[in-house]
C-alpha cells in the first residue's frame, strides 16, 4: 500500500477575517471531494488571515498512479482558484 501526500500554501488577497478565510478553505475543500477521491484538510497556519495550506491524501497500490492523480488536484486548483499558489510538496510513502 502507498500513501500519497499532497501539501498546497495558499497566499489569500484581501482577506479581512477569519471567516472569510473559512469560507475561501471551504469551498476549495468541497469542490476537490466532489471532483476526485481524496482526503484533504486545513494543516497548518490556522489562525493566519493570509496564508492557506491545505493538506491533501490519497492511497492506492501504484505509486504512479498516486503521483498523477495529485498532479490532477494540483492542475485542477489551479484552474478553478484565484488564489495564488505559493508553493506545493508531493511525498509518496510505502506502507
Amino acid at each position: 500500500m502507498q500513501i500519497g501526500c499532497l501539501k498546497i500554501e495558499f497566499y489569500l488577497h484581501g482577506v479581512f477575517s477569519l471567516k472569510e478565510k473559512r469560507n475561501i478553505a471551504n469551498s476549495i475543500k468541497q469542490k476537490l471531494r466532489n471532483k476526485f477521491n481524496i482526503s484533504v484538510a486545513e494543516v497548518e497556519s490556522q489562525d493566519s488571515l493570509t496564508r492557506l495550506v491545505l493538506g491533501v491524501v490519497t492511497v492506492g497500490n501504484n505509486g504512479r498512479v498516486i503521483q498523477t492523480a495529485l498532479d490532477n488536484v494540483l492542475n485542477f486548483l489551479e484552474r478553478v482558484t484565484s488564489e495564488e499558489i505559493t508553493d506545493t510538496t508531493i511525498e509518496i510513502f510505502s506502507v
